[in-house]
This record gives structure tokens, C-alpha cells and sequence, in this order.
């Protein structure tokens, strides 16, 4: 794994741990010669986690679209800075440069990248292991909706178990790198038959 794309979110949140667990990651993937691939922000916990990066020489590749350079929120140590003109191309642009995900702490942008990962896994548009760092317990909420949504029939076992979960970056990261690469089942594999009138 060359390259892990980090999801969170452009504020620090209102725990300490937050900010100190995004820094201690870029830190530990550093450390295992694993480079970043993110929004390219120096606020919040992206700015955590690329700092932890940089901290200990490691690449961080930033893509960032190009309005908001104009609010003067880009990261300026950067390995690399992709200037992009949508959210859409820099989604497409940060899954093309990653072999993984992982998702810290952090709000729409952060769901929405989340879900466009996990959804094109599920569709079998790509096969990277899919990671969330619940520092603090933050993603239990998420995770219960997940499990119900599967519960109520709308997303099977086999893609509710998708997601890797661990509080310690360090462990996170080596679950990503020791789970073997699951084989792609079609969302509609095990879909019961329609009712019949």
C-alpha cells in the first residue's frame, strides 16, 4: 500500500482527541512509508493529519478544487497540489491516486466521500480497503444506521461488513494491510424476488 486517501473534516471538532488522533496517524502512515492523498486544506483535521505526515518526512498529495484557493485554505508544505475545478473530479482524482480509505471525524464532505467509496466497492468499481478511525466513539452512531439499514433489507451482511473499524490508527493500519481483498458480489446476489400480485 503506497498511497492511503484520508476523509475528515476541514474543522478540529470540539475534542482535543480529534485533532491529536488525525496528527498521530499522518505520523504512523509516515512511518510505514505510506504517503497521504487528501482535500489539500491546512484547517482542521486535514491539517492535522497532513502535518502528521510531514512531520516525519513523509509524501502528502493534496486536491483541492479551485475555488477554494480563494479563501486561502490550501495547505502550502505539500508534496503535491492538484488544483481541480469540481468536488467531482477531486473525488475521482483522490480514489485514482489511493490504495485505501480511511475516514476520521468530520461532516457532510466527509460522509458524502465515505459513501461514494463504500458505494462504488459495492458496486465493484474498486476493491481498496475501506477504513474509519471512531476516535472518541464518533462514528458508533454511523455504524448503527448501517446495521439497521442491513437489518431492514437494504444493504446485505456481505457489504455492511465493508467498513474496517478501530480507535487506534496504528491497529486500523495494519487491519488494512493484513485483510485479504474480498472478492466483488453484486449488490443484487442475494435480492429476494418480487412479490407477486
Amino acid at each position: 500500500m503506497q498511497r492511503i486517501c484520508v476523509y475528515c473534516g476541514s474543522h478540529a471538532g470540539n475534542r482535543t482527541e480529534y485533532q491529536e488522533a488525525a496528527y498521530t496517524l499522518g505520523a504512523e502512515m509516515a512511518a510505514r512509508g505510506i504517503g497521504l492523498v487528501y482535500g489539500g486544506a491546512r484547517v482542521g483535521l486535514m491539517g492535522a493529519v497532513a502535518d502528521g505526515v510531514l512531520s516525519r518526512g513523509g509524501e502528502v498529495i493534496g486536491v483541492l478544487p479551485r475555488a477554494l484557493f480563494d479563501i486561502e485554505v490550501a495547505h502550502k508544505g505539500l508534496t503535491q497540489l492538484y488544483e481541480v475545478e469540481s468536488m467531482h473530479e477531486r473525488k475521482a482524482l483522490m480514489e485514482k491516486l489511493s490504495d485505501g480509505f480511511i475516514a476520521l471525524p468530520g461532516g457532510y464532505g466527509t460522509f458524502d466521500e465515505l459513501f461514494e467509496m463504500i458505494t462504488w466497492a459495492q458496486l465493484g468499481i474498486h476493491n481498496k480497503p475501506l477504513g474509519l478511525l471512531n476516535t472518541a466513539e464518533f462514528f458508533n452512531p454511523l455504524l448503527a444506521l448501517v446495521e439497521h439499514a442491513a437489518q431492514e433489507g437494504f444493504i446485505s451482511q456481505y457489504h455492511s461488513s465493508l467498513l474496517l473499524v478501530n480507535a487506534e490508527g496504528a491497529a486500523l493500519i495494519e487491519t488494512m494491510l493484513s485483510t485479504p481483498a474480498r472478492p466483488h458480489l453484486s449488490k443484487f446476489a442475494d435480492e429476494p424476488r418480487p412479490i407477486e400480485p
